[in-house]
This record gives C-alpha cells, structure tokens and sequence, in this order.
C-alpha cells in the first residue's frame, strides 16, 4: 500500500531545505545501487531528524540500525561540541558503506559505529541517551524499546521508523511476522504512560516518544 501520494511527497521536498551535498550524491548512489534502497530514511525525513537532533542539542544519540549512514549523518548534525553518535548495523557490507560516508563527511571523531547484533551491543554502550533512533529489524522493535529506555534520559526522546509499515498496519487483519510486531509495539507505546508520544505520517510513519 502506498502511503504517502507521491504527488504529496514531490510537493513537500519542493518546500523543505536542500540535502545536502554529500547526502545527496549518497542518497543517489543508494538508490541507484542498492537492493533494499527503500531502506533510506530520504530527504523530508532526513531534515526532519536534523531538525528534532538541533533542537535537542543532545550529547549522546544512539542509533538503531545504521543501513549506509545516511540518517546517522543526519541526526548528527545536532549534537553538541565533544558529542557523540552510537549506531548499530548488523550487516557487515552496509556497515563498511557507512563507515566511508562517515569518513567522506568527516565524521569518524563523532559517529562511532558497532557492528553486531544491536541486543548484544547496546548492553555494552555505558551511555545515557538524549536521542534514539530506532530503524532496524522490525521483529525486535519492543526488545529494543525495553531495552534503551532505562538508558534514556527523563525528558530524553526515542524516534521509531517505519510504525506504518507500508499499511499493512492498517488492515482490518494485520497479517505477516513484521507488521504484527510492529503493530504490537504500537500498542505497547500507546499503553505505555511514562511517555507521551506523537505519531506522523511522514513516508513510513515515525513515532516520538517523549520520556517524561
């Protein structure tokens, strides 16, 4: 199901500030040569991370699911002087991707990047976390939930991607292993009263959740 009228989408890139350059030319290669290229956060929604990461002014974002860097760059562009980015990608190819374009960007002194399995790594991170971005395998979004959130700060805010999930989210059955989970950590978010919490039909759907 498409959810976002691309005409919409056109429309809305018309009238939001430029990529920039090298996450326009990474963009474009990703599209160009990537298979799961739909995996890119994009334009509207890269400025969006920027935007929410500059007003946060965090110290320490952790990001769930790096894919080729494109939104880690993004949500870096907040952080204060002698911040720091984590971020986590399992794939070994996508890693090595986004560890260049952190070193295109000259980034490397501010994007650490791990490596692994995210409910092995994260553990190990001895951080408390202004901003997180969830963006990984949909199955686990709850456990990472669970996981970060008594590492978030009071006040801090996680950010999850793709909470529509190409609709199938909306259907009177939801059907399929990674919409059902993502349809059963919507709900536990809704429940979840230590939080308050927007969610935007922008691209795929991203939920904020404020920890109170």
């Amino acid at each position: 199901m498409e959810i976002v009228n691309q005409l919409a989408q056109s429309y809305t890139e018309k009238f939001s500030s430029l990529e920039d350059d090298l996450l326009h030319d990474i963009a474009e290669h990703t599209y160009k040569t990537h298979p799961h290229a739909h995996m890119l956060s994009g334009h509207v929604q890269g400025k969006l991370l920027s935007l929410i990461s500059n007003l946060l002014k965090p110290v320490r974002i952790l990001e769930i699911g790096t894919f080729v860097g494109y939104s880690a760059l993004y949500l870096a562009q907040g952080l204060q002087k002698g911040g720091q980015l984590h971020t986590i990608e399992l794939r070994e190819e996508d890693a090595a991707t986004a560890k260049e374009n952190f070193k295109r960007a000259n980034a490397l002194d501010r994007i650490i990047l791990h490596t692994g399995n995210a409910l092995e790594v994260i553990p190990r991170l001895n951080e408390t976390w202004d901003l997180v971005f969830i963006d990984a395998d949909k199955t686990n979004y709850s456990n990472y939930y669970k996981l970060v959130f008594p590492m978030v700060r009071n006040e801090g805010l996680i950010i999850a991607d793709n909470v529509l999930f190409h609709g199938e989210v909306l259907e009177k059955e939801v059907r399929g292993k990674n919409a059902i989970a993502i349809n059963e950590f919507n709900e536990m978010v809704k429940n979840d009263g230590s939080v308050e919490k927007i969610m935007l039909t922008i691209r795929d759907g991203l939920f904020l959740i404020r920890k109170k």
